[in-house]
Order: structure tokens, then C-alpha cells, then sequence
């Protein structure tokens, strides 16, 4: 029931209905009650909700390079919100309930800067992934003091390694050591770049599946 405070055109406290009174900074207003979802599991509901923790699990574990990678495109929405909205929508394969992310479709950032050139990645003896590309610096917006986004990603695991800034586009190698209890699995790299500045990223490229050893 609710409470009238301050008379009969005053503000009220309380459940009258399907509307609650209340005040916030001695600010009376009113919201209505939320509408009860008579079937909360239909089939579309369940299938987003798969969609929404496959894609959950793989992105979460880069939460802080996708912060910085998707920063351009988190219009009215968290950067990692706009990443796990663009992998839904693009990059997820197969049936209800057999989905899976497709990782060559997923982004670790994005933008107008030149990306990277003849990117590579490859495994070497002691959990070592080494990265490779080709200085494209002074080739439309690319330069170099851009730096290297990179992602070593354990989907197994729901695990990720990455550096946010890395090796300048001139350098064209950097090595990233992944946990040794990921020796033997498989994993998918990635690599960006992010102006010195930060004002611009690169469409990350992606750069395959590599088995840790």
C-alpha cells in the first residue's frame, strides 16, 4: 500500500497498483512494475542465452585488451558489450544447441588504421607463440610507432594471454610465453595495432589455431 506524504497532489511512498512511488534527492517520481515473463525459457530465449555464455566465455578472459580494441565502436555500450554484440551476431556457428564460435570471425579490435601485413603465428619448445609481420609503416594510415595488439587465446580453458602494448609496427616480431599447463592444447592468436597516440586501432587479423608445446 502506498503512503501520501504530502497530500493528495504530493508525491506518495510505496506499491499503489502496478506503480511504486518513491524519491531520490528529496526528487518524487514514479516507475511501474516490471511485467512478469509468463514462459521465461521459450526456445528463442534459451538459444540467445547460449549464444550469450559461449560468447561470454571465450571474450571475457580478454576483457582488459578488448577495453582498448573495441573502444570506437562502444556507442552507448561498453566496448566489451559492442565485442560480444559483433561475435553473436557474426561469429557464431551451428545448431541450437550445438553452437560454437567460429574464431577466424572474431575481433580483438577495431578501427581505420592500417592492420597488419603478412602476419604470422607460430609455436616454438617451452610455450613460446612468436609473432611475425611485415613493417608497412608509411603505407596509408600505418606507422611506426603503432603498437601491437596481441592474443593468445585458450578457449579450452576460457583462459587468455595478451599485451596491450606491444612491439612498434617497425619491429615486426614479438614472442608472448602462454601458462606451461597449456602445453599440448590449441590455441588462436591474433594481432592488432593501436596508434601511439591511441586515438585509432587496427582491424585485428587472425592469425590461425596453434597447438602449444
Amino acid at each position: 500500500m502506498g503512503t501520501i506524504k504530502k497530500g493528495i497532489l504530493g508525491g506518495f511512498s510505496g506499491k499503489v497498483g502496478t506503480v511504486v512511488g518513491a524519491s531520490w534527492k528529496g526528487i518524487a517520481y514514479m516507475r511501474s512494475l516490471p511485467q512478469k515473463v509468463r514462459n521465461p525459457r521459450t526456445e528463442p530465449q534459451r538459444m540467445q542465452r547460449s549464444k550469450f555464455a559461449l560468447t561470454l566465455a571465450f571474450l571475457k578472459p580478454m576483457n582488459g585488451l578488448l577495453r582498448m580494441g573495441w573502444k570506437l565502436y562502444a556507442h552507448r555500450q561498453s566496448p566489451i558489450n559492442a565485442a560480444m554484440s559483433y561475435t553473436i551476431a557474426n561469429a557464431i556457428t551451428g545448431a541450437y544447441p550445438n553452437y560454437a564460435i567460429d574464431a577466424s570471425k572474431v575481433f580483438i579490435s577495431r578501427g581505420s588504421l592500417s592492420p597488419a601485413l603478412n602476419a604470422s603465428a607460430t609455436a616454438t619448445a617451452g610455450g613460446t607463440v612468436n609473432f611475425a609481420w611485415t613493417d608497412n609503416s608509411g603505407s596509408s594510415t600505418a606507422q611506426q610507432t603503432d603498437k601491437a595488439l596481441l592474443a593468445v587465446v585458450n578457449p579450452d580453458k576460457s583462459e587468455a594471454v595478451f599485451e596491450t602494448a606491444g612491439a612498434g609496427r617497425s619491429a615486426g616480431t614479438q614472442a608472448v610465453v602462454v601458462p606451461a599447463d597449456w602445453l599440448g592444447e590449441t590455441v588462436h592468436a591474433y594481432i592488432g595495432f593501436i596508434a601511439d597516440d591511441g586515438r585509432d586501432l587496427a582491424n585485428s587479423v587472425y592469425l590461425g589455431a596453434i597447438t602449444v608445446f
